[in-house]
């Protein structure tokens, strides 16, 4: 039922969306039905994939980067407040500063386009791994914090077998939702930075086709930019259940 109900709404809205475009004669470069999106992907599909490929590797590269650096800064705020105090409002200050404001200096100091597009999505996607991570940090038990010195615990100790499981779930919470921002990020980027050639991402193609009218072929690359960010949702909530399955109620209770 989970699964048949959003589809079959889907499929409804597919249907109505392609009898009114036909009723109405809408044209093709003002808005296009569904079939003739459909076609777009079968024909460009290759052409488009590919460059989905490239949007995608900057994706995952800007989400690994986040999802280290984010923990690694978290961690150290959480160990000596002082840093905290002197270094989270930077960090707030970097995700409330919008990318396109950012992108034209980044552009005129980096040489390599794929750096660029790798430090605007790393930009989009880091605070997120920061603020959760360092929440989780926060939120361990204080009576198990005061057992852990009363024992003699070092402070690797107190960090592998406290303080990292008690942040687990929360750094997977911020990691679900800068997967998203990272590909936002690198579209963002890519249209910002005005890549375009074989090598381009699927943001470029989107934006060439939107200038060109070819309103069929802007909408098939959004398709399939929204699948994939759907996708790698779904990918990184698996991996979060499978991780927290055994021993953490969020992930329990809906097995």
């Amino acid at each position: 039922m989970r699964v048949v109900l959003p589809l079959t709404f889907g499929v409804f809205l597919l249907v109505l969306w392609e009898a009114l475009v036909r009723i109405y004669e809408v044209p093709l470069f003002v808005l296009p039905g569904p079939l003739a999106i459909a076609q777009s992907l079968w024909i460009d599909g290759p052409e488009l994939l590919s460059a989905l490929s490239v949007t995608l590797r900057v994706t995952v590269a800007a989400l690994v980067l986040a999802a280290v650096t984010g923990a690694g800064i978290a961690f150290a705020l959480a160990q000596w407040p002082l840093a905290e105090r002197t270094f989270f409002p930077y960090a707030v200050f970097l995700q409330v500063t919008p990318i396109v404001t950012v992108a034209p200096f980044i552009i005129i100091w980096v040489d390599n386009i794929f750096v660029v597009l790798l430090i605007l999505a790393w930009m989009a996607a880091v605070f997120p791994i920061i603020s959760n991570t360092l929440l989780g940090l926060k939120s361990a038990d204080h009576n198990l914090r005061d057992l852990f010195r009363l024992y003699g615990a070092t402070r690797w100790q107190t960090v592998t077998r406290l303080l990292a499981p008690s942040a687990l779930p929360y750094f997977l919470g911020g990691l679900r939702i800068s997967g998203g921002l990272a590909l936002i990020g690198t579209v963002v980027a890519e249209m910002v930075a005005g890549t375009s050639g074989t090598g381009s991402g699927l943001a470029s193609r989107l934006l060439e086709a939107s200038y060109r009218l070819e309103i069929a072929r802007a909408l098939a690359c959004f398709v399939l930019l929204s699948a994939t960010g759907f996708v790698l949702y779904l990918l990184l909530d698996a991996l979060s259940h499978r991780l927290l399955r055994h021993w953490h109620e969020s992930a329990r209770s809906e097995s």
